[in-house]
């Protein structure tokens, strides 16, 4: 799923407002973005946990093949693992959590690294938008 010159082109057009040339027209989704974006920072591993919030990206992830996922067995572990590496490597660490107990879990790595100055990036899941206010299953307000 590496980005593709004529992607890249069409992004370019998009971006300076001028009309596409007849060429079919580029969806992606959001999490196909995400990916895309870590891809074109050079990010090579992302640990995380799946859940349903965020297995949209999960699927994203499964259709490439240049970012490896570590799977780990708790959140808090996902982001401890990304704090080392980004220590060890000097790279950026990322990790990807679900909402709700997903996000609770990681904070205290995420202190760890904050209090240090470790560049990392937490990737989080969310309710739907409309469910936001509502109390709805794992739902944590995050910023």
């Amino acid at each position: 799923m590496e980005i593709s010159k004529a992607e890249i082109a069409s992004a370019n057009v998009i971006a300076s407002n001028k009309s596409i040339p007849s060429s079919p027209t580029l969806e992606l989704r959001g999490a196909e973005v995400l990916v895309k974006a870590l891809q074109a920072e050079g990010v090579k591993y992302v640990w995380g946990y799946p859940g349903g919030a965020v297995l949209h990206i999960y699927d994203a992830f499964y259709k490439q093949e240049t970012i490896q996922h570590v799977l780990v067995r708790h959140e808090q572990a996902a982001v401890h693992a990304a704090d080392g590496y980004a220590r060890a490597t000097g790279d950026v660490g990322v990790a990807l959590v679900t909402s709700g107990p997903g996000v609770t879990n990681a904070v205290t790595g995420i202190a760890t690294a904050y209090m240090d100055s470790i560049p990392m990036v937490i990737i989080t899941g969310q309710v739907p938008t409309h469910a936001i206010g509502l109390d709805a299953f794992q739902e944590c307000d995050t910023v």
